[in-house]
């Protein structure tokens, strides 16, 4: 994939989740709409894996470069979650909820493995497009 491409769509994407961020503060849609913050994660897991294939400059679906995907959502996902834990235990002193943990980080890999079959697949349309 052309990497100014997958930069704009990155920047995009980016974007798009600050401001959707920035309207559910405003309006309490965390709080409002239950499922809005598995949205956000997944979202979020779509951008991580992106960005690391942007970052590591990968060209092709391999063990490895998958493995690298997922091991970078996963840790930035556990990076954010830890975050989380420590606004709501010292802020808004909100107890520990582990189901929502375990769904935020479920839902960052899945945005993980869609970035990896997003990517795929315009690496096989760029490949046929060469044979063609």
């Amino acid at each position: 994939m052309d990497r100014k491409k997958l930069f704009k769509r990155l920047s995009l994407l980016v974007v798009s989740i600050f401001l959707a961020n920035f309207l559910a503060m405003q309006f309490h849609w965390y709080s409002s709409m239950w499922y809005f913050d598995i949205l956000m994660h997944f979202l979020g897991g779509l951008w991580v894996g992106l960005f690391v294939f942007w970052l590591l400059k990968i060209k092709d679906i391999s063990f490895s470069s998958v493995s690298k995907i997922l091991f970078g959502v996963l840790i930035i996902g556990a990076l954010w979650e830890i975050f989380e834990i420590v606004v709501n235990n010292l802020i808004a002193k909100n107890t520990f909820n582990v189901t929502d943990t375990v769904t935020d980080l479920i839902m960052d890999m899945i945005g993980g493995v869609v970035s990896i079959f997003y990517f795929s697949k315009d690496i096989f349309s760029e490949k046929a497009d060469m044979l063609q």
